[in-house]
């Protein structure tokens, strides 16, 4: 602040001292000082426009500047030979390339600075990014196997988290529902659990879409943007990645890969849980969650028993396993000797 005070007191001084006063009085020796005053303000006025600008928007403002004023000396030169028997008449023109021109170049540059600025910020981001860098959706954090696949080392590398995501889960995890905040404040101790891993590097990036509204949309634009994997366990978005050129992992898909797989003819060991839809019916689960429905099992609710598979249905769901009472007959064990 002192330095600027003593630049606009040095140019009211060199306005006082190059526009003297006459012998009648001290008025032009004042409108010489305020002159410079005013010199110096617009000077500190520019410098300080100037701070707000980057300076290859400066640069390339100047060259353009530079280049319109050439293009005016270039007309100049042109058309001076109409104006050879009145070359004051040639002035207004020469003022109006001038302004124009110079004018039009300094804008010009600019424009062609901020747009190679933002293309080589663009490649910068494209060549920080790589196609091993993961993008969690909200569903998969508050769904938390996301942290246990993470431990036992089958996913590792760079974790992408968007600050739309985190405000996401705030939202959720501050809400007036019991319900909501539960899962909200589960997921925010998911991302913490996952912070802590040594072979999880999660960055938290503040690149957002304001044209864009619906957080999903916004999750499948940062993928493309960044060439990035999502990872999710939401079908519907699952799907609309697929269709933008998304890669996708889905959780869900993964653990119907790792279900053990069972022909029609196995036998297996269950406990009926409890009744069926259709009649007779009995439902048991195995380890993993997959429902097993057996034929007229309704009367052995509560018991173990051994049971035969018929066939196996694959839906959207998971998968579903139907089976019927193993035969008393197969149940025993009958020894033959040699």
């Amino acid at each position: 602040m002192l330095l600027r005070s003593i630049f606009l007191l040095f140019s009211g001084f060199l306005g006082w001292y190059f526009l003297p006063g006459t012998d009648s009085g001290l008025g032009f020796s004042l409108l010489g000082l305020f002159i410079g005053l005013l010199a110096g303000a617009m000077v500190l006025s520019i410098e300080y426009y100037l701070k707000e600008v980057s300076s290859h928007m400066i640069f390339g403002g100047i060259i353009g500047l530079a280049l319109g004023l050439g293009v005016t000396g270039l007309f100049g030169w042109v058309i001076s030979p109409l104006f050879s028997h009145n070359l004051d008449s040639l002035l207004p023109w020469r003022l109006m390339f001038m302004l124009t021109l110079g004018y039009l170049g300094l804008v010009t540059g600019q424009k062609l600075a901020k747009e190679l600025a933002v293309g080589k910020a663009d490649t910068k981001l494209s060549d920080s990014s790589s196609a091993s860098d993961k993008i969690l959706d909200t569903s998969v954090i508050i769904d938390g196997r996301i942290a246990d696949l993470c431990e036992t080392g089958f996913l590792e590398g760079t974790f992408i988290l968007p600050q739309f995501i985190l405000q996401e889960l705030q939202h959720i995890a501050d809400s007036s529902d019991s319900m909501k905040r539960a899962r909200g404040r589960r997921g925010l101790d998911i991302l913490h659990r996952i912070q802590k891993m040594s072979d999880i590097d999660v960055r938290v990036v503040d690149q957002d879409f304001p044209q864009i509204r619906d957080v999903d949309s916004k999750i499948v634009a940062l993928a493309k943007k960044r060439n990035a994997k999502l990872i999710t366990n939401d079908l519907n978005l699952n799907k609309v990645a697929e269709l933008q050129g998304v890669r996708v992992l889905n959780i869900n898909q993964l653990c119907n890969a790792l279900k053990p797989v069972v022909l029609p003819g196995e036998m297996l060991r269950v406990f009926i849980l409890k009744e069926g839809k259709e009649a007779g019916q009995g439902v048991a689960y195995l380890d993993d969650g997959t429902m097993i429905v057996v034929d007229e099992a309704r009367r052995y609710i509560g018991k173990n028993m051994d049971v035969v598979v018929t066939s196996v249905l694959q839906t959207t769901a998971g998968r579903m396993i139907f089976t019927r009472l193993k035969e008393e007959p197969e149940r025993e064990e009958v020894h033959l000797p040699r």
